[in-house]
């Protein structure tokens, strides 16, 4: 399990690639679950043109490495891998990387909807928006579905 907070843009595709090159995924899975999340252009009826993502050092991957071993614990995967920006974020910049590992599909997608869905309403992440008129602190994250937000 690897889990890493990245304060410089990342390719989500190319760093599964790279874990599973070096050995970070094992032969033994016969499912591989992938979550991108992706700094979109608009939110809340808005275009924004940019994101500053803080968090805690410390406790913020310290509750990364919890909802993996959660995760781990209630579904049979092999492994994880959990990438996640901080810092300045561009639109179309890869903000979130979730890959898990497993024997079979129906464990690693459970696996990696229950790790970004407590991330995005648990994680100790505080984003702020540049939009149109400046600046603005993001109190709630969407529901994930189009038609409920």
């Amino acid at each position: 399990m690897r889990v890493e907070l990245r304060p410089a843009p990342f390719d989500a595709v190319a760093e599964v690639g790279d874990y599973r090159a070096a050995g970070g995924s094992p032969g033994k899975s016969g499912a591989t679950s992938i979550f991108i999340g992706t700094m979109r252009d608009f939110n809340e009826g808005e275009e924004v043109g940019a994101m500053t993502l803080e968090h805690y050092p410390g406790m913020t991957e310290k509750h990364l490495k919890e909802i993996c071993e959660h995760a781990a614990g209630q579904w049979a995967v092999h492994d994880i891998l959990l990438l996640h920006r901080t810092g300045d974020i561009e639109v179309g910049e890869d903000i979130v990387l979730v890959a898990t590992w497993a024997a079979h599909r129906g464990d690693a997608i459970d696996a990696t909807r229950f790790i970004i869905e407590d991330l995005k309403h648990r994680a100790p992440f505080w984003k702020k928006e540049t939009v149109s008129d400046g600046e603005r602190w993001v109190d709630r994250n969407t529901s994930g579905y189009s038609a409920a937000d």
